[in-house]
């Protein structure tokens, strides 16, 4: 059974940094992304890692947010700088097995607030 444990939400003021982690059990993944979504809006993609080490980063986080990712712990991490209001929402941790099947974590708020 695939497990996905997040951590590392918050509060944060404009301009401050964040950390998101989240430790996969279970899964043999294939994708390890991160997910947000805002009040009243849909879920988008924010970053994910592809194995093989291809990266892709929504426009709006694009050279503020890192992902990266620990192979021997089955970790994935989302560096979080720069921050603005408008990244203000619940971040979701994914994971897509080898078969296309897709894994969700129960999501961690992010606030950016002043």
């Amino acid at each position: 059974q695939v497990q996905l444990v997040e951590s590392g939400g918050g509060l944060v003021q404009p301009g401050g940094s964040l950390r998101l982690s989240c430790a996969a059990s279970g899964s043999n993944a294939y994708v390890m992304g991160w997910y947000r979504q805002a009040p009243g809006k849909q879920r988008e993609l924010v970053a994910e890692i592809i194995s093989g080490g291809r990266i892709n980063y929504a426009d709006s986080v694009q050279g503020r947010f890192t992902i990266s990712k620990d192979n021997a712990k089955n970790t994935v991490y989302l560096q979080m700088n720069s921050l603005k209001a408008e990244d203000t929402a619940v971040y979701y941790c994914n994971v897509k097995d080898w078969i296309s099947r897709s894994y969700w974590g129960q999501g961690t708020q992010v606030t950016v607030s002043s």
